[in-house]
C-alpha cells in the first residue's frame, strides 16, 4: 500500500473554540485556509459537538466537476422544479431547506453561482446555520470565489476562522499527493481518474465503470470515500493529481464512458450529463442538448446556456437553439455577438409564433445593448405589420411602450400601455412590460395614485425580472413626491435585497436607493452606492447605466467635489442617448450641480432651468418639480413663479415643501 500523505493540519481546539463562539452568537462560521490543512476534518468535529443542538444536519459538497451546473451540490437535498424562473427555484429551495438546520458546505469556493446565492439567502434569512470550508488556493483547478460566499463574512453572517498551520507548504504537499496517486494500483487509480471527470459518482456507476473490487480497494487505500451523494475522492487534491496525469484524449474517453452510464433523472442530472457530453465522444441527440440549453437559460446560468446552445447549433441549427444563445449573450452584455446569432435567421420562413419569439429578443438587444433605439423601434413596427393575431401584436405593443418610455415619449408610452392592459389578448409578458412602464410613466408625470396598482399588476403577471425595478422606481418616485422619502428608501432597499448579490439587479436597486438618499439630503451615502453600481452597469447597455452616472454627478456636485462630479458628468453624457432620453432632466440637473461645485452660479441656474424645461416638454411634471427644487437650492429667484404653475398641475407634499423653501429664500 502506498505511503499515506503526511498532512500538516491546523490545531483543532483554537478553531473549534472560535466556531463554537460564533454558533452560540447565532451566526455561522467559515473555515478558511490552504488545501490540506484539515478544514473538512474540523467541520466534522464541529458537527460532532453541536449536532444535538440542531434538529437536522446536512452536508453539501461542492466539486470542480459540479461547478458549471446550477444547484448540482444541492441535488441530494432538493429537486429543481421542472418549470419556473430562477427566483421561483430559489424560493422553492429556501422553503425546502430553511428549517433552522445546520448546513455544512464543504469546499464552498467551488459552488456554482446559483448554489452560492442560495447559501447566502439561507444565511441572510437566518433559516439555516451555515458552516463552510473555503480554500484559499485558487491556482489548481479552482474557479473564482463566488461573490455570495465572500459576502457571508463580509456582511457579518458568518465568523471567519483562518487556518494557517506552521510548516504547511503547497509545493511539498503537491509532491506527496502526486507520489501517493502514482503509487496506487492501476485499478484503484482508475477509480480516481473517473472521479476526476465526474465527482461524485453514484456507487453503482463507479462499480460498473471500474469494478466492485477496484472500488473496495480504493476505499481501503483511503483514496476515496463514500458519502450520501456518492463516491468521492478522499481529498480533492487526489482527483487533481489523477487528472493532471491524463491527456485530453483520455479524459474524453473517460467522460464518454461516464455519460453512457450516468442516469439523467431530473433537471440537475440532465444538465450534468449534457455538460459531460460536450467534452466527450458521445453524440447526444440535438434535441437533448437544445433542451439543456433552455434549462440553463431558465435558471439564469448564462455561460452554460451559451456553451450548450452553441453545441446544439452545431448539431442542428434551428430557431430554439439560436434564441437560447441570443438571450444568453445579450444578458451577458455581449450585444453584437447576440445580434449576429439572432440575425442569422430568415424571418420570411418563420411561422407567426416563431416570428414573435425571434422579434422580441432581437428588438430588445438592438434597443439597449447595441444602443440603436431608432433601428429597434422601426424593426418592431415592420415586424408588427407581418403579424395577424391580436395576441402577438399586443405583445409587441407592450415592448413598444417600454421603448417609448425610455425614449422620453411618455404620451406614446401611456397610450400603448393603456391599450395593452385593456386588451383581453395580453399575455403575462405583455402585461409585465406594459404595467411596469405605466407605473414609472405615471409617477414621473404626477399621477401618483395609479402607481401602486400598476406595480402590483406588473408583479402579478409573473414576469418580474428587471421589470421589477422599473415599476419599483415608479413607486419610490411617488413616495418621494408625496412626502415619504424614508419609505422610498426602505422600498428601494427591499428591492436590492430581492436581487441579493445577483447583477445587474443589485446595482439597479442601489441606483434607486441613491435617488431616495439624494431626496433625503444624504448625498455622501448616495455616492458610496453609486460608485460601484455605475461601474457595474456601464457595460450592460441598460438605460440604468447613464442614470447611475447622472445621479453620481449630482451627489458629488452637492458635496462640492467639482473634479469628481465633472468626471461622472462626462461619463453620463457619453453614455446618454435616445434609449435613456427619459432621464434627460436628470442629466441637466447633474450639469447644474457640477457647475455649482465649480462655483459657476450662473451656469448652475441655467442648467437647472434646462432641466425644468426638458421635464415639462416630456410631460414629466413630477420630475419638473424635483428640477425646480434644485433651481431653488441653487439660488434661482425666478423659480417660484414656475413652481406655483407646476404645483397647480400636481398638488403634492414635495411641491408644497419646495414652495415654502422658495418663499423663505426670497
Amino acid at each position: 500500500m502506498p505511503l499515506p500523505v503526511r498532512w500538516v493540519t491546523a490545531p483543532g481546539e483554537p478553531a473549534l473554540a472560535q466556531v463554537g463562539t460564533a454558533l452560540r452568537a447565532g451566526t455561522g462560521a467559515a473555515l478558511i485556509g490552504p488545501v490540506g490543512v484539515g478544514k473538512t476534518t474540523l467541520a466534522e468535529h464541529v458537527v460532532e459537538r453541536v449536532a444535538p443542538d440542531f434538529g437536522r444536519v446536512d452536508w453539501v459538497r461542492a466539486t470542480v466537476t459540479r461547478a458549471p451546473v446550477p444547484f448540482a451540490a444541492f441535488a441530494h437535498l432538493f429537486a429543481v422544479p421542472e418549470s419556473g424562473s430562477t427566483a421561483a427555484v430559489l424560493r422553492a429551495a429556501r422553503e425546502r431547506l430553511g428549517d433552522a438546520r445546520l448546513l455544512v458546505v464543504d469546499d464552498a469556493h467551488l459552488l456554482d453561482p446559483l448554489s452560492a446565492a442560495l447559501v447566502y439567502q439561507l444565511a441572510v434569512g437566518r433559516s439555516v446555520t451555515p458552516v463552510l470550508t473555503v480554500s484559499t488556493d485558487s491556482a489548481h483547478h479552482t474557479p473564482t470565489l463566488p461573490a455570495e460566499i465572500a459576502a457571508l463574512w463580509q456582511d457579518g453572517l458568518v465568523a471567519r476562522v483562518d487556518l494557517h498551520p506552521a510548516g504547511q507548504e503547497d509545493g511539498r504537499l503537491r509532491a506527496q499527493v502526486d507520489e501517493f496517486v502514482a503509487g496506487l494500483a492501476p485499478d484503484v487509480r482508475r477509480v480516481l481518474e473517473f472521479l476526476a471527470v465526474c465527482d461524485p459518482l453514484p456507487l453503482e456507476q463507479a462499480a460498473l465503470l471500474t469494478s466492485a473490487h477496484a472500488v473496495d480497494a480504493a476505499l481501503g487505500a483511503h483514496a476515496v470515500t463514500l458519502s450520501e451523494d456518492g463516491l468521492r475522492p478522499a481529498q480533492p487534491l487526489f482527483a487533481d493529481a489523477a487528472r493532471d496525469r491524463l491527456g485530453g484524449p483520455e479524459l474524453r474517453r473517460l467522460r464518454t464512458a461516464v455519460v453512457e452510464h450516468l442516469p439523467a433523472d431530473g433537471v440537475v442530472a440532465r444538465l450534468q450529463r449534457a455538460v459531460l457530453a460536450l467534452d466527450s465522444d458521445w453524440a447526444p441527440p440535438a434535441a437533448d442538448v437544445r433542451s439543456a440549453a433552455q434549462e440553463a437559460l431558465r435558471l439564469g446560468a448564462l455561460e452554460l446556456c451559451e456553451r450548450l446552445g452553441r453545441a446544439a447549433l452545431q448539431l442542428e441549427p434551428n430557431l430554439s437553439a439560436r434564441l437560447a444563445v441570443g438571450y444568453a449573450l445579450a444578458w451577458q452584455g455581449r450585444g453584437r455577438e447576440a445580434d449576429e446569432v439572432l440575425a442569422d435567421i430568415d424571418p420570411d420562413r418563420l411561422s407567426e409564433p416563431e416570428l414573435l419569439a425571434w422579434a422580441l429578443p432581437t428588438a430588445a438587444n438592438r434597443f439597449w445593448m447595441l444602443s440603436a433605439p431608432e433601428h429597434a423601434t422601426a424593426f418592431l413596427h415592420s415586424t408588427r405589420a407581418k403579424l395577424t393575431t391580436p395576441a402577438a401584436r399586443t405583445t409587441l405593443d407592450a415592448l413598444s411602450a417600454t421603448f417609448a418610455m425610455n425614449s422620453g415619449n411618455l404620451a406614446r408610452a401611456t397610450e400603448l400601455a393603456t391599450a395593452v392592459l385593456a386588451s383581453p389578448d395580453a399575455d403575462e409578458t405583455a402585461v409585465g412590460w406594459a404595467a411596469s412602464a405605466a407605473a414609472l410613466t405615471s409617477a414621473r408625470s404626477g399621477a401618483f395614485d395609479a402607481v401602486d396598482a400598476l406595480a402590483e399588476q406588473a408583479l402579478a403577471a409573473g414576469q418580474p425580472g428587471l421589470l421589477r425595478f422599473t415599476s419599483g422606481y415608479g413607486q419610490t418616485t411617488a413616495l418621494v413626491m408625496t412626502g415619504e422619502p424614508h419609505r422610498a428608501l426602505a422600498l428601494a432597499q427591499r428591492l436590492t435585497e430581492y436581487a441579493q448579490r445577483r447583477q445587474p439587479g443589485r446595482a439597479i436597486g442601489e441606483v434607486l436607493q441613491a435617488d431616495a438618499l439624494i431626496a433625503l439630503g444624504e448625498p455622501a451615502a448616495a455616492v458610496t452606492l453609486l460608485r460601484e453600481s455605475a461601474a457595474t452597469l456601464a457595460p450592460t447597455g441598460y438605460s440604468w447605466g447613464p442614470l447611475a452616472w447622472m445621479l453620481l454627478s449630482q451627489a458629488l456636485g452637492r458635496l462640492g467635489q467639482a473634479v469628481e462630479a465633472g468626471k461622472a458628468l462626462t461619463r453620463a453624457e457619453s453614455r446618454h442617448g435616445l434609449k435613456s432620453m427619459l432621464f434627460a432632466p436628470e442629466l441637466a440637473v447633474a450639469r447644474a450641480w457640477t457647475n455649482s461645485a465649480r462655483r459657476d452660479s450662473f451656469g448652475a441656474v441655467a442648467a437647472a432651468r434646462d432641466a425644468v424645461k426638458a421635464a415639462q416638454r416630456g410631460g414629466q411634471t413630477a420630475v419638473a418639480l424635483r428640477a425646480l427644487r434644485t433651481a431653488v437650492e441653487l439660488g434661482d429667484r425666478r423659480a417660484l413663479d414656475s413652481l406655483l404653475r407646476v404645483c397647480d398641475e400636481v398638488d403634492c407634499a414635495f411641491g408644497r415643501d419646495t414652495v415654502a423653501l422658495a418663499r423663505g429664500r426670497t
